[in-house]
Order: structure tokens, then C-alpha cells, then sequence
């Protein structure tokens, strides 16, 4: 009897320690990394060439908008067609970016932080409204978040834009004055 009583606990001890060892670890399917094709798929289902073309565009607007302002602002005897050639370089710009070799480089970026698991589970999310709703919306925040932080990104560029000139005027005050005298050692 006592033997038996043994034996039981024993048993209990082997098949918890097992328990917590496994349950400590995660299995494998967690584990593995997400394919090429994963992402691949996710980046579908998210749209993320649309997106980024999309990104893209709604930057440039801002950086033109922004490049307008400063240059009215620092050379106001520009012209406007000065302005406009500007604008039509960032446009060819654009449409030369190279989206789908971007996509390429993040794949192995998405591949070293998500696992199969997280990218099935993005594609299950993505894929329903409410992901899809995001998706939708997404340029749209985006441009908006832009508009709001471009009044700050303003006020930064003039601060710094000003802290450039002074230095440049100092450099150049530096540069023309006559060197200065070597110090006089006290004679006590």
C-alpha cells in the first residue's frame, strides 16, 4: 500500500514537472518564423503597395507645402515658377520611388520580428471589416496627423533655419576680423 502510494506520487511529481517544462516553452508553430510568403500574403491583404503609394503622395503634398513656405519665407523675390519646377521634380520623384523593391526589403524586416502565428493572425484581422475599415481610413489619418504636426514641423524649421543664419553670420564676422593679439603674460 504504501509502495502504491509511492508510485502515485511519484507519478504526479514526473507528470507535473513535464507540465510546467512544456507549458514553460512555446511550441514550435510559435516559434517559426514567417515565410516569404507570409508576409507576402499579409502585405496583400493589407494593401501595402496602394498604402505606401498613397503615403507617398500625401508627403509630398506636405513637403511642398512646407518647401513653399520656408522658401517665400527666406527668398521672397522667388518665383513662382521657381516654385512649380520644385514641385513638378518631386513629382517625377514619386513616380520613380520604388515601391515594390521597398516591399522586398521589408520583407526579411517582418520576418525577423513576427512569427508565423503573429503575421496568420494580422492576416485574420486585416481581412475582416474592421481591419479593412483601418485600412481604408489609414491615408486619410495619416494625411490628417500630417496636417496637424506641419504647423510644429513649421516653427521648428524657422527656429532652426534662424540658428543657421546667426551661425553663418558669426562664422563670417570671425572670418574678418583681425586676429587677435597674443595674451601678455602678468610680469609680478
Amino acid at each position: 500500500m504504501k509502495d502504491r502510494r509511492l508510485r502515485l506520487i511519484a507519478l504526479l511529481f514526473v507528470l507535473l514537472t513535464t507540465h510546467a517544462a512544456i507549458s514553460g516553452q512555446p511550441s514550435p508553430t510559435a516559434n517559426t518564423a514567417a515565410s516569404r510568403q507570409d508576409v507576402l500574403k499579409l502585405f496583400k491583404v493589407m494593401h501595402i503597395h496602394d498604402q505606401m503609394r498613397s503615403v507617398m503622395n500625401s508627403m509630398t503634398k506636405q513637403q511642398s507645402a512646407l518647401v513653399h513656405e520656408t522658401m517665400k519665407k527666406r527668398y521672397p523675390q522667388m518665383p513662382e515658377e521657381r516654385l512649380e519646377q520644385f514641385d513638378a521634380m518631386m513629382e517625377e520623384g514619386i513616380k520613380d520611388f520604388p515601391v515594390d523593391a521597398i516591399i522586398d526589403d521589408l520583407i526579411p524586416v517582418y520576418q525577423k520580428h513576427l512569427t508565423r502565428t503573429d503575421v496568420s493572425a494580422m492576416k485574420v484581422f486585416y481581412s475582416s471589416p474592421t481591419g479593412q475599415k483601418l485600412l481604408r481610413e489609414m491615408p486619410a489619418m495619416t494625411e490628417e496627423s500630417m496636417q496637424l504636426s506641419y504647423g510644429r514641423m513649421q516653427k521648428q524649421m524657422d527656429a532652426m533655419m534662424e540658428r543657421m543664419q546667426k551661425m553663418m553670420k558669426e562664422e563670417e564676422l570671425n572670418r574678418k576680423a583681425p586676429p587677435k593679439p597674443p595674451a601678455k603674460p602678468d610680469s609680478q
